[in-house]
């Protein structure tokens, strides 16, 4: 399978085309649409990812049509269970990795997933912080075969898991 990943550009005709990828993506496999509580980065795309020197989002193509979805950002989530734990200084966060289903197997992710992890460790990231959900069938296998360990599952309504990965 031949696709590209690259560096989403500051471009907003680009950046509308990721937006409706990501929500139709988060509608087929969470059944949800739009949710500002949840989805605030995506309305926030350039303020979020594309502004900050130390964030980058990645989108991955097959010719013009987006495949593929991946985020990197400072740790910004302000959970009681972590602090002082992870910091926007020292911890990278992975956010948005969505693969369309139609692309999956084809090592897509775990490319990703590595381009992310270079740029964290360029910009001297320590570790990078995650959370997945129980509920997604392929989540934490995924995960913990590209090196990110459990950090704590929780029994809250989402069925959320923290996971980390530490740089070396």
């Amino acid at each position: 399978m031949d696709f590209i990943i690259r560096e989403l550009e500051n471009n907003q005709e680009e950046i509308e085309a990721v937006k409706e990828f990501l929500y139709a993506q988060i509608l087929n496999e969470y059944g949800i649409g739009p949710t500002p509580k949840f989805h605030y980065d995506i309305g926030g795309i350039i303020e979020y990812y594309i502004r900050p020197s130390k964030n980058n989002f990645y989108i991955a193509l097959d010719g013009e049509k987006i495949i593929a979805t991946a985020a990197v950002r400072a740790y910004d989530v302000d959970y009681e269970l972590f602090k002082g734990v992870y910091s926007k200084e020292d911890t990278a966060s992975i956010w948005r990795l969505m693969v369309d289903k139609d692309y999956r197997r084809h090592g897509l992710a775990r490319e990703l997933v590595a381009t992310i992890e270079e740029f964290a460790k360029k910009e001297g990231y320590d570790k990078i912080y995650l959370h997945t959900h129980r509920y997604l069938e392929s989540g934490i296998p995924f995960w913990t075969s590209v090196g990110y360990e459990i950090t704590i599952e929780e029994d809250d309504y989402d069925e959320t898991t923290h996971m980390v990965k530490y740089l070396s």
